[in-house]
Parts: C-alpha cells; structure tokens; sequence
C-alpha cells in the first residue's frame, strides 16, 4: 500500500487529521450503502434497537441508549416518526415500539449491507492489526481526559 507520507513524516502527522478524515469518510460511505437500500444510519439504529429489545422499546429508551452514537440522541425522534409513517414500527398498547415484519425485512437487508460494508473497508486489514489500532485510539482519548467505557 502506498501511504500519504513516509514513515517519519507520518509519525508527525496530527490524529486529529487522520481520524477526522477517517470518520469523514468511513460515514459517507456506511451512509451511502444504506441509502441505497432505503435507510439510514440512524434509523438503522433504531430497528437494530428495537429488534434486540425484548419487549419493544419505548422512544426515551431508544434515545437514551443511542446518546452517544455520533452525537445522534434527541435527534432520532424523526427518523423514529419515519419509521413509524413507513410501518416499519408500530407502537402498542403500551406505547412501546414494536417491528413490524417489513421491518425485520429491511432490518436484515441493512444488516447484511453492513456486514458487507465492514468486509470492504477491513479489506487486507488482518484483526490484529485492527485491534491494535482501537486500542491506540483508545488510550489517546484516555490521555486527553476522555471516557472510552461507554463506547
């Protein structure tokens, strides 16, 4: 592979560049795959939300448990309307939000675009490798007074 820059210079180059550009890009590009399909990222979310609740999930707790998923939160109350307009959640009696079968459907096609996404951009990235660079990412969000628990 060839790289932006040699190795000294490299080791120069800021993190905050690099993950920035990373993100950038890595988001367009997740978001990209699933518009394609009719979805996007978050309300990907909260299908994925709702499908692995055990009993439905009601919209503060969807909120609440996708806080800090790129600063989405309060946020998501459109897109869970959206889902709701599309019939692909439905809201019991108790109020909470149920799936819908066309949910589930879709939820899976995202799923499966997701998986694939993940494939492509892991591509000629041995595990390894992977988990050393989290982990690196990891202890510079620690040395900048950062909390990486509840990620």
């Amino acid at each position: 592979m060839e790289y932006s820059h040699n190795d000294e210079e490299l080791a120069n180059q800021p993190v905050g560049y690099w993950t920035w550009a990373a993100n950038k890009t890595l988001t367009a590009y997740v978001r990209g795959r699933l518009a394609a399909i009719g979805i996007t990222q978050p309300q990907w979310w909260v299908l994925h939300q709702v499908l692995h609740s055990e009993n439905g999930a009601t919209r503060d707790q969807v909120i609440r448990a996708q806080q800090t998923n790129l600063d989405v939160g309060a946020g998501l109350a459109p897109d869970i309307d959206l889902l709701l307009e599309r019939k692909l959640l439905v809201l019991d009696t108790g109020g909470r939000l149920q799936i819908t079968e066309a949910g589930r459907t879709l939820h899976q096609s995202a799923a499966q675009t997701q998986q694939a996404s993940r494939r492509r951009v892991h591509t000629g990235i041995p595990d390894e490798e992977y988990l050393i660079a989290l982990k690196v990412l990891q202890r510079m969000i620690r040395n900048a007074g950062g909390d990486v628990s509840s990620a």
